[in-house]
């Protein structure tokens, strides 16, 4: 069962490869020990330390190869990828380990929509790919059309809210309070973020509906949640950020790229107040980052994609990791 399993998991890795080679990316290298892994609040990096003194060094392994990758955009590199492992201290669950396989691509001169069009046709190929290297794939994923919607549209669907009504922290804390009284809310005097209240409502109330899409895009986040993404400039309350599920399975999540130093330097700032707040430690700056933005971010989108969970998702395998 276990060879199976590897086998199926190296044959992807092929496909993914084969998939992005033939339309002239570059297949690149991203160092897995960075000065900052990254600046999302809640995610959680391992510090490096030396087994002989038993102290830690200032190194961390990475929780995305992000920050490289926009290095190697500034440097002037085009349509490049990379596939490699990313670490993130969380516990392990059905769809997640410490270490897992993670694949990132950028496209330049490109809008984030390009990337939508590159996911389905992305796991068309890979099971197509499978299916000729024998592997037992999901055959109601062949050919299956991705369903598109808005944050905005699943929330008034799903809970007859529109979210974009409801930006203010208080606004958010009051709804829930008052419309979902089932939603489990800390104890009283706990600081929440906004973000923290919508994840609350949206993993209790909108994610359980999800695992009745084969394939479903979610676009245009509340503005809170931009991270690295721009903001919509017909409507800068919400950003342009997709994500991709498959029954139930969260796959993917793609930013067109911020550019703006300035803008991002503060972004940095807030989460980096944030995390110190919540979990007491702070990172170091983003200078890689910064780095890049300053030699000159091209136009681009990019994308983060757990193989793991592809894999799961393609052939149906239970536990697709190698622990």
């Amino acid at each position: 069962m276990r060879k199976i399993k590897l086998e199926a998991q190296f044959q992807l890795i092929s496909a993914i490869r084969d998939f992005f080679t033939k339309q002239g990316f570059t297949d690149v290298m991203t160092p897995p020990m960075v000065k900052n892994p990254g600046m999302e609040t809640h995610l959680h990096p391992f510090l490096v330390g030396h087994a002989k003194t038993s102290q830690f060094s200032s190194w961390y392994l990475n929780t995305s190869p992000e920050f490289h990758m926009k290095e190697l955009l500034s440097l002037g590199f085009e349509n490049i990828f990379t596939l490699g492992y990313s670490f993130r201290d969380e516990p392990d669950a059905p769809n997640h380990r410490s270490q897992f396989l993670m694949l990132e691509w950028y496209r330049t001169k490109a809008h984030y929509t390009k990337i939508m069009k590159d996911c389905e046709e992305l796991f068309q190929h890979s099971l197509h790919f499978l299916q000729e290297k024998n592997i037992d794939v999901d055959k109601g994923l062949i050919n299956v059309p991705m369903t598109k919607v808005t944050v905005q549209e699943l929330f008034l669907d799903f809970l007859n809210v529109d979210i974009l009504n409801f930006l203010e922290t208080k606004d958010l804390k009051e709804l829930i309070e008052k419309n979902f009284k089932d939603v489990p809310l800390p104890v009283k005097g706990e600081i929440l973020s906004w973000d923290d209240y919508y994840f609350l409502l949206f993993l209790n109330k909108i994610e359980p509906h999800l695992a009745h899409y084969p394939l479903l895009l979610i676009d245009e986040f509340p503005h809170h949640l931009a991270a690295l993404s721009t903001l919509k400039l017909e409507d800068p309350r919400v950003c342009e950020r997709f994500e991709i599920y498959s029954r139930g399975i969260e796959l993917c999540n793609c930013f067109n790229e911020l550019r703006d130093l300035t803008i991002q330097k503060k972004r940095f700032l807030d989460q980096a107040l944030e995390k110190e707040t919540l979990y007491g430690y702070r990172l170091p700056a983003p200078t890689v980052l910064y780095d890049a933005l300053e030699r000159g971010l091209p136009m681009s989108s990019g994308i983060a994609m757990g193989v793991e969970r592809l894999l799961k998702v393609l052939t149906g395998t239970q536990n697709p990791f190698w622990n």
